[in-house]
């Protein structure tokens, strides 16, 4: 966990003293999934997320390629972000380890989709996460992970 944080946020968190709440690095004993609320802002940011894809045009090849009704797909991956965020290892627990580039070689994945996803979870981030450190962090990571599940030119 201590290498996830370092790594999503390049920094030591005993670089920023601010002890603001919505300033306030994550740390191995305050992790991003606390700073964000827990599970109801760890769901929140997942649904948002849906919602967005759901709704805006800009997004609509990426949400044609989801089953519907998005009930179901909404609930992984709020499971796959609380881990990934640093709360319980929901997703692991229920389906093992998430191998995302794996699971998700079955559809064609280009860099129209993933600028379409990264648009989705910039919205979603920018709305959700009131943290700006904890905003900006999250969206390096999402973009570098979200990068990662290109699979086609």
């Amino acid at each position: 966990m201590k290498q996830l944080i370092k790594r999503i946020f390049n920094q030591d968190a005993s670089d920023n003293p601010s002890s603001d709440a919505t300033h306030q690095a994550p740390t191995p004993e305050k992790t991003p999934y606390e700073i964000i609320g827990g599970e109801a802002g760890t769901r929140a940011l997942a649904n948002r997320f849906y919602d967005i894809m759901e709704s805006d045009p800009y997004a609509k090849p990426l949400y044609d390629m989801h089953p519907l009704p998005l009930d179901r797909i909404r609930q992984v991956f709020f499971e796959f972000l609380s881990g990934w965020l640093g709360g319980p290892d929901l997703f692991a627990e229920q389906y093992g380890h998430p191998r995302l580039r794996m699971r998700h070689m079955p559809f064609t994945i280009n860099k129209d989709l993933r600028d379409q996803w990264m648009y989705c979870m910039d919205k979603a981030l920018d709305q959700e996460v009131d943290n700006p450190l904890l905003r900006e962090g999250l969206r390096k990571s999402l973009a570098q992970l979200a990068t990662h599940m290109i699979n086609h030119d």
